[in-house]
């Protein structure tokens, strides 16, 4: 899996940097992908990847601010065009169904795929999905907004391959099923268990985003020892009574929360527009002190994990 910033500004886009949208890249061979906030601009962002619409499966949204939702109407009637295109599913806070059905309303808006609306509260979300499951929770910000937890589930543990040749299994078949916890009889009439040889299941990964935030416990604790924390940073060190007064969070406090929830590695997104490409490179190292395992996220970066 890896995720693909399209957009970490805060607020407004600037030369370098759209507002906030991140893609989360499923594993092959499904060729799938979500989307966390549709910020203006984010159709044009996904244009210079190789992210196609009729691909694109869920939509998270953090909060109705309009710099994590400007994007979405245009996304949607633009996905249309798009052959294969089936059913999209959209989760977000209170307020995100009428504020799609009233910009399909007005601008007179004909989907040709079926649109899903989930309107969250805390907890588990309704996912039908043998892969993931996902968790929310609401954060410190000026209005209602979500964190999303998703947590992959344990997968197979390896095969012992040599002792599955000791045993005559032969390639093929049968190492799928043994694979998927089925024991199997052999043509000898013996039976082999899958317990006998397949090792532990291998434990899933597990990736947080947070929407705009002071820092607060529930961000804590979706983060706890997630393989990757994407967390907002809107402001550098200096500034945290204005943090706290927007519910936004720095850069420093960001780093405290990866570091309490044990997070494994820590990627700070949405950035104010007074800073430049250098600057935000800067702020991240500096901060290394608190969180050793810190990158500043970028337009276009992709993160592997």
């Amino acid at each position: 899996m890896k995720l693909l910033f399209l957009g970490t500004s805060a607020g407004r886009p600037t030369l370098v940097r759209n507002v906030t949208s991140i893609a989360l890249q499923l594993p092959d061979p499904h060729h799938r992908f979500w989307l966390f906030d549709v910020g203006e601009g984010t159709q044009h962002q996904l244009l210079r990847t190789k992210l196609k619409l009729n691909r694109l499966e869920r939509i998270f949204i953090t909060h109705m601010h309009g710099d994590h939702t400007y994007g979405l109407p245009g996304l949607l009637g633009s996905r249309t065009y798009y052959d294969g295109a089936g059913r999209l599913q959209i989760f977000g806070p209170p307020g995100i169904r009428s504020f799609i059905d009233h910009a399909m309303a007005a601008s007179q808006l004909h989907l040709n795929y079926d649109l899903e609306i989930t309107e969250v509260e805390e907890g588990r979300l309704p996912l039908e999905d043998d892969l993931f499951t996902v968790e929310t929770a609401e954060l410190h910000h000026r209005i209602r907004c979500f964190g999303y937890r998703i947590s992959e589930r344990p997968r197979p543990g390896r095969l012992d391959l040599a002792k599955l040749a000791q045993l005559g299994v032969p390639p093929g078949p049968l190492y799928g099923k043994l694979k998927l916890g089925e024991d199997i009889v052999l043509p000898s009439g013996e039976t082999i268990r899958s317990v006998d040889v397949v090792g532990a299941p291998v434990p899933g990964r597990i990736l947080t985003i947070l929407g705009d935030t002071a820092p607060c416990e529930a961000a804590v604790r979706l983060a706890e020892d997630a393989d990757l924390l994407v967390h907002e940073a809107t402001f550098n060190a200096g500034l945290e009574e204005k943090a706290v007064a927007y519910g936004h969070s720095t850069i420093a406090q960001a780093a405290e929360t990866a570091a309490q929830a044990k997070a494994k590695r820590l990627a700070v997104t949405h950035f104010s527009a007074r800073y430049s490409e250098e600057d935000v490179e800067r702020f991240a190292a500096e901060n290394q002190s608190i969180f050793p395992n810190i990158v500043a996220a970028r337009d276009y970066l992709e993160l592997p994990f």
